[in-house]
Formats: structure tokens, sequence, C-alpha cells
């Protein structure tokens, strides 16, 4: 099913889209299977119409066909404008002779439609999905889940250590990996989650050990002490420094790794230039389907986070 309907972008340069694309012939074929597939906006009319590139055609794709949400006015405007210079999916529709040669009529809402009633029907929650990110706000992170489809990974459930805004985990055009969280056929809705596929404390834990010194970023300064995130789901605690500010990069000294209490003591020992870029993410599970997910060690004392997936 993500093969059938992925985000959008990673059909365009498929041999199975060129070759659909190439001649009339293979878009009367899409047409009558409802294949679903890619080409470029290419440009925006005052109605706001889409001309999208596809092989040697420029095809159509009316304001109301733009997007799920449109016709109805609960989808803006601007999910139209800012397709432009971008792929966008689609069904083809209707193929009309002009004088200036073919043109394909398209449909992104019918290509939407498509991946959102298969994704409702065939999903269930804790299976892990491809998703795209499509911009950040600061109370998460939209993500294309297929064929355009806009879901939401709130910053809650972006990783164990908290941050001050997704952009501080994720870049928009960033491929990810997320699990479905719930499903809601009503509303037309999928819910994900993304901590999860980071790993558990001890998983993370696993890859440091007392005497090391490695790079992290200051997620909390507070009276008692300063937490220093080593991994997006792992975090140790250093001695107050009046120096340190959220955000900052240090470099620290592993003193001590206490599974039964879930803590990690730390040394800061400098101080290191700033870094723009989120850090690459390392998934702990890339496939098939989570049921329950536990952060905290057994045998540990503390209460750590817990997910359970329903059906």
């Amino acid at each position: 099913m993500t093969k059938r309907f992925p985000p959008e972008g990673r059909l365009l340069n498929t041999p199975e889209n060129r070759q659909a694309c190439a001649n009339v012939e293979g878009l009367r074929q899409a047409m009558e299977t409802g294949q679903v597939l890619e080409g470029v906006a290419a440009s925006c009319s005052p109605e706001h119409h889409l001309s999208v590139s596809l092989g040697p055609f420029t095809g159509f794709i009316s304001r109301e066909e733009t997007a799920l949400g449109i016709a109805e006015g609960s989808t803006r405007e601007i999910a139209i404008l800012s397709r432009v210079g971008k792929p966008v999916c689609f069904t083809v529709i209707g193929i009309e002779e002009t004088e200036q040669g073919v043109r394909p009529i398209l449909s992104r809402r019918a290509a939407q439609r498509q991946a959102l009633d298969n994704m409702l029907a065939q999903l269930r929650p804790g299976q892990i999905i491809p998703v795209t990110v499509t911009h950040l706000e600061p109370f998460g992170a939209f993500v294309d889940v297929g064929c355009g489809v806009p879901s939401l990974i709130g910053v809650e459930n972006i990783s164990v250590s908290r941050i001050p805004h997704p952009a501080a985990r994720f870049q928009v055009g960033q491929e990810l990996l997320a699990a479905v969280l719930d499903l809601d056929p009503a509303q037309g809705r999928i819910y994900l989650t993304h901590k999860e596929l980071l790993g558990t404390w001890a998983e993370n834990a696993a890859r440091f050990q007392p005497g090391m010194t490695v790079p992290g970023i200051v997620r909390g300064v507070k009276d008692y002490g300063v937490f220093v995130e080593l991994a997006p789901n792992l975090s140790g605690l250093a001695e107050r420094d009046p120096r340190l500010i959220d955000g900052a990069r240090v470099s620290v000294y592993i003193k001590a790794i206490l599974p039964h209490r879930m803590k990690i003591k730390l040394l800061v020992i400098d101080q290191l230039p700033p870094d723009p870029r989120p850090r690459p993410l390392e998934y702990f599970v890339r496939e098939g389907r989570l049921e329950h997910w536990k952060y905290a060690p057994d045998g540990c004392v503390k209460v750590g986070m817990e997910t359970s997936f329903g059906d």
C-alpha cells in the first residue's frame, strides 16, 4: 500500500511513472486503471488552477481537483500555491485534443482520496510507515503520509528528549518513519507518533559507557543541574554551569550509567560551536508493527513512558 501511495516526490523518477507519462497510450492506460502518477507543478494561475509537467505533456488540474477539501473550503488555498515547483501526484481523468496538442486533465484530489481510503481501511495502530516533512509549527511537524495527505506528529511525540521546536529535530523535505497512533475514519484522519522508533532507554544507553567523552545538546537548565541530550531518546544530568543555555552544544564526560535509576551522570568539559542542522536520526525499529513500547528498562525504580497500540 505504501508503495502504491507513497509521499509525494517518491514516484516521480520511477521507471513506471516515466513510462506511463511518456506517451498518450501510457496516459490512457493509467486513466483506465486509476493509476496514481506524478509530475511537477509548473505554475499556478490566478484562478488557482495548476499546470503540471509530465513527460512531454503539460497537464491541467482545476482548482477543485488540486487537493481534498479545497472544494468544501476545509483546506486553505496555500495548499495549492505551495505546490508550485514541487512534485504532485494525480490520476488522469481526461485527455483533451487542443490546437497546441494533447492536454491531460488531472486530479490530485482523486489520488488523495484513493490513498486516504486505502490507508484508513488497511492501516492499524502501531504500523510503521514512511512520511515526508512538509512544514513545521511550534506544536508539531506536518507530514505527508501518502499522495500529499497530511498528518501531524505532535511535538510531544517526536522524541523522549524535550525540544523547544520541531525544527530542532526535523527539516522540511526530510524523509522519516512514523508509527500510526490512531485512525479516525469518520474525520478522515491518521494520527502519528515518532518517539517509539528512536529506541528505549536501554537501547540508547548501550551505545555509551562510563569514561567516554561525547557531544551533546543542553535541553534544560534547572537549579539542580543541566540536562544534556546524548541522543534524541536519551539525556543525562550534569552539574549546573551558569554559562550554559538551552540549545548549547557541549562535550560531556560520562561519569556513570545507572540503569536501575534510568540515570546518566555527566561532567561538562567544553562548549562546542553551534550546528544549525538537526542531528541524523537512528531508528531502532524500521518496519512492521509495534504492539507495545516501554521506555524504562526492566527493574528500574522509575516509571517511564509507555505506549500501547490498540487494534
